[in-house]
């Protein structure tokens, strides 16, 4: 099992965490965080997109000139693509773009996520969050010293005093043990949670 050290929030060592290596220490495969991160973004999308096509367009239904000896190309329609006002070439139409991955794809591909972060040491974790109230300074100051920028904060469930604390952080986002994603752990350089939160996640995903 893999040993991880524990800071509070100056910054400074205090302790060690065992991880289990069925969430933490799992062998990275690409191709299904790949799939992961693909499918994540696919389902973000709306597929309400839409143009009209030539038949579509209201008008044109009259030839705009007869065929020969006017001096102009032929044209059978005020609506062709390459006229003012005419229909789209291959116009988008509404459509799905839900990609479907089965549970146990999902759930593997967050515990590589989460073991490439461990693997990189780029999962820090803390003895608490130590916030007694909504505070962006005091979160701002607790990254500052553990000398991250660019952070994916896993609270504990319902705890919304951190959640506030840290959501006006340029560059930092919150999420629960249960909310966490590939895309997101992948985005964000590190991952800050709590000793509690991490019994959590094994819970969860192990």
């Amino acid at each position: 099992m893999a040993n991880v050290s524990v800071y509070n929030t100056d910054g400074k060592e205090v302790g060690t965490i065992e991880l289990n290596d069925a969430v933490f220490g799992v062998e990275l495969n690409e191709h299904l965080v790949h799939m992961a991160v693909v499918a994540q973004l696919a389902n973000k999308r709306q597929g309400t997109q839409k143009a009209k096509t030539r038949s579509e367009v209201s008008g044109g239904g009259r030839k705009p000139w007869r065929q020969k000896g006017t001096g102009h190309a032929r044209q059978g329609s005020t609506r062709s693509p390459q006229w003012k006002g005419g229909g789209v070439v291959f116009a988008p139409t509404p459509r799905d773009y839900t990609i479907t991955l089965n549970k146990k794809e999902k759930r593997q591909a967050l515990r590589c996520a989460l073991s490439s972060r461990v693997q990189e040491q780029k999962f820090i974790v803390l003895e608490s969050f130590e916030l007694s109230e909504v505070k962006t300074k005091k979160m701002a100051e607790t990254l500052k010293n553990l000398k991250v920028q660019k952070a994916l904060v896993v609270a504990p469930e319902n705890d919304k005093t951190t959640v506030l604390s840290a959501r006006n952080i340029a560059g930092v986002k919150t999420a629960s043990p249960k909310t966490i994603n590939v895309y997101d752990i992948l985005k964000y350089n590190t991952v800050v949670t709590s000793k509690d939160v991490v019994a959590t996640i094994e819970e969860v995903y192990a």
